[in-house]
Formats: structure tokens, sequence, C-alpha cells
């Protein structure tokens, strides 16, 4: 998983994002991310509204900081509700709560804001949560004996306690479902989804465009069974801003509630208020995704192809639409608005390094270099078949015919050994780390080796550089080479 497609994580210092084991970019313009580290420390980033980033404070940073109170808990997934607020839970099933709490979304007993994360204790003491949604301004918490607890706001009846008044800590969901066993839960952005281990779907909260599977639009103080799906055997659910979508344990894929933006992939923009297969052309799904954020949809076949629908990028995609992608949250990292994650993404620790990295390790290694450069009687330690893939001026050189080609050792005496040693180096990484006045003679070997884009990046470092003390210099230079 790149985690580089997420814009917040561009400052990161790459060693600090090898360590990164898991993380999740929420907040109301992508612009909040938590990370756990595999050290077991949790790091946040970001705007921290309503204190999100759970450090204490209100300060946002472009850097990451160490949130305490998490740091070596075990942390194993997180959720987060656009009010906005934060929900944590452990290995050993801790639950922790921060952010602004107006509507008792934190579950603390209390309606006021938190900047730290604080343990839930009411009701789950003694509970292993092994699963946290959360709405806007609600929060649903699954623990490991299939127990659905919830909390916060409950305008819509999305807290499922049969009433409409907030609620300020977690209350089993008791109606119906609650002497039936949960294996899921879901959030949109008021109301509230379960799936049973049997495969029934139930849903509660507001049903204004029909996102409670029902087949009416009438709000529902108390869970629901989703009749139109019997028979059907689903193993989860997720949820949208005010759509959502069942999948089924054959792959197949049930969507209803609101398609204002073609989030049902129905290939129309009409609400649905009870399930509807759709998605069959792209054969066997094996996962959905969807967040409250937002009105976009994504599934993966069981061929590994990932497809997009809804609302991507500012346009209505009305039915499930190929993407060279290979993971769900790629989708959400380039089409979702925000771009929020739909769910905290795991990162390969043990992935190895990309090609990119193993070139840059490889640059002036003895240990697996065929050809040595040497500049002035210094060496420079290279690959004949690097240098002809990326240079034509080698391609050129490195022939049968050319005495260079069986030649294990080449002296260049043109140029400085920094110049040439940058000029090699960029051809391993297409990164060029020198100050203006080196980079003229760069610009020199540039032209000679008819590089053009290093040429342009050599223009663009001296014009940046350019002084009081160096212009004359410089401008005299850029006429020699006709650079402008």
């Amino acid at each position: 998983m790149d985690l580089m497609k997420w814009p917040i994580f561009s400052l990161l210092e790459p060693d600090f994002v090898y360590k990164i084991k898991m993380a999740c970019v929420y907040g109301n313009l992508g612009n909040e991310a938590i990370m756990v580290t595999e050290s077991d420390e949790v790091f946040a980033i970001g705007s921290n509204a309503a204190g999100c980033l759970g450090l204490g404070d209100l300060q946002s940073t472009l850097f990451p900081k160490k949130v305490e109170v998490l740091c070596y808990k075990k942390v194993k997934g997180f959720a987060y509700g656009s009010g906005p607020h934060v929900i944590a839970f452990t290995e050993t099933g801790d639950t922790y709560s921060w952010g602004h709490n107006g509507y008792c979304e934190l579950g603390n007993g209390s309606s006021n804001q938190c900047l730290s994360p604080t343990v839930i204790g009411p009701n789950l003491f003694g509970k292993e949560v092994i699963e946290v949604a959360c709405g806007s301004h609600h929060s649903l918490a699954l623990t490991r004996d299939g127990e659905v607890y919830a909390w916060g706001q409950n305008n819509c009846g999305q807290v499922g306690s049969g009433m409409s008044t907030n609620q300020s800590i977690p209350r089993k969901v008791n109606s119906i479902i609650g002497t039936k066993r949960a294996i899921s839960i879901a959030c949109g952005q008021t109301s509230s989804v379960a799936v049973l281990e049997n495969g029934e779907v139930y849903g509660w909260g507001f049903n204004g465009n029909g996102q409670l599977g029902l087949g009416n639009n009438v709000n529902q103080l108390n869970p629901c069974r989703v009749l139109n799906l019997q028979g059907i055997v689903i193993t989860k659910v997720v949820c949208g801003y005010a759509h959502t979508m069942a999948l089924s344990d054959v792959g197949a894929l049930y969507v209803w509630g609101a398609n204002t933006y073609g989030q049902l992939g129905t290939g129309n923009r009409s609400n649905v208020s009870a399930p509807v297969h759709v998605a069959s052309e792209i054969g066997r799904i094996v996962d959905v995704a969807a967040t409250h954020y937002n009105h976009i949809s994504t599934a993966m076949t069981q061929n590994s192809k990932v497809y997009m629908w809804g609302q991507c990028r500012g346009q209505n995609v009305k039915s499930p639409t190929e993407t060279p992608f290979t993971s769900l949250h790629d989708v959400f990292a380039c089409f979702a608005t925000p771009s929020v994650m739909w769910k905290p993404m795991g990162v390969d620790l043990d992935s190895g390094e990309k090609v990119t990295d193993s070139l840059k390790t490889a640059f002036d290694n003895p240990s697996s270099s065929d050809l040595t450069i040497t500049v002035k009687g210094t060496p420079i330690h290279v690959h004949k078949a690097v240098l002809k893939i990326r240079c034509q001026y080698f391609r050129s050189m490195f022939q049968d015919h050319w005495e260079e080609d069986s030649r294990s050792v080449l002296e260049m005496d043109q140029f400085s050994y920094v110049v040439y040693h940058a000029f090699l180096q960029y051809l391993y990484t297409d990164e060029v780390n020198l100050p203006p006045e080196s980079a003229l003679e760069l610009l020199d070997l540039a032209n000679a080796y008819c590089e053009i884009p290093l040429k342009r990046r050599c223009e663009q470092i001296i014009k940046h550089g350019i002084t009081i003390e160096n212009a004359a210099m410089l401008y005299s230079t850029a006429i020699a080479y006709e650079a402008k």
C-alpha cells in the first residue's frame, strides 16, 4: 500500500514512513491522520479540528507528533465521525474516544470536548471490542460476543434505543438484535446497520433516502430487518453518506439508499429504498468499501480488479467503472472528495524495497557494479544496463563494435568528479543535488550528452539560485547554452 498517494503524508521523512504499520486519514478535507509504528508508538498529523489528533491541544502540525496516551497500547483500529470525533480500540478490547462531543458521541457521560484519548468506561468495561464505527455524531461498537453498543446523537434514532434523545454512554442495542449475534457494523451520516452471523441485515436511524433498505422512507428508532434480503446470506455491509452496500457470501452486491451521484451503480441517479442487485457483469466481488464522509463506492472482484462509481472527483459515475488500481484504498486517495480512508490502512512492513529504492541503493555500490567510471582518479561504481536504459549517450557507447563495451573501467576527464557523480546519480534516482554554480557545469554535460530533461532541471536550479553576486556570470552562461 502506497502511503504517498495521500497528500497529507508528502512531508514525512522516508525513514519515518518505513516504520508505519497502520495509518488512517480523516478530517473534513482529508487533512488529518493518525499512524501506528512497528514499535507500537502512535503519531498524529494535520489540522487538529476539535482536538481530533488527540494531542491534548488544538494546535495543528505539519509533522508527526506523538499521541502519548495511545503509545504501547497495541491499538488495532480506528473509526472517525465527521462531527468530528475519533474512536480507537486495542488488541485487548479497550476503547478510547476524543474530539467533538456536543452530541455525546464520545460516550464518556458528558457533552464536553475531549482533546486527549480517554477510555470509554460505562458499560464497555470487561467487554472486548473488536470493531467500531462512526456516523457524523454517533458511534457503534461491536464486541467479541456479538453485542452491539451505541451512543451519541439520536435525533433520527441512529442509536437504536427506541427513543430520540441523545445517549451519553454506550448502551447495548437490545431491540430485536439483542438476542442475536452480530458480526459486522457500519454507520452512515445518521443511520446504523448491523449484519448478524446468520446473514440477516438490520438498519435503524435516518431513512429519508431509503438507506435502511426497508422499502420506505420512514426513520426507525429500533433496528428493523431488511426483508428484501431474505434467503440471501450477507457477510459485510458498508455505508456511504446516505447509501448502503451489502456483499453476500457468493460475491453478489446489493445496494440501496441515496443515488444522487450514481453511488448505487444502477446506471441512473434514482434513489432506491429496497435492496437491488448490481454489478453482476463484473463477476464475483470479494470486497466493497464506502464511508459516510462522501458519496463514492468501490469494489474488488475475485481477479483483483478494482471498480469505482458515484461522486468521483466531481463526476457522477453511474455504473461500476474499472480502474488501474490494485487496492480499494487507492480509489479513496485519488477520487474521493474529501480524500479520507474508508478504514485504517495496514502497511506491509515486509513488502521489500521498491524498484526506485533498489536503484538508489545500487548506485556507486561496488558489490553489484559491473563498470567503474573514474573521474580524475576517483571511482564511481555503476551498472552498464542501467546506463544504457537511462541515457542515449551510453546506449551508443556500449555496442558490440565499440571498445568501451568490453571494458570494465572507463576514464572520464571532461567534467569534474562532483558533477559527473551528480549526473550518474541522476540516472539512478531522477534527483539532482547541486548548488547553482555547480549546476552550470552539469548543464554543460547535459548539453553534451543531449539530456534534455536534465538540462531543464539544471536551468530550474540555476534560475532559482540567482543572486546579485552571481547574476552576471549566470547570464553569460545562459547566452552560451541558449538557455532562457
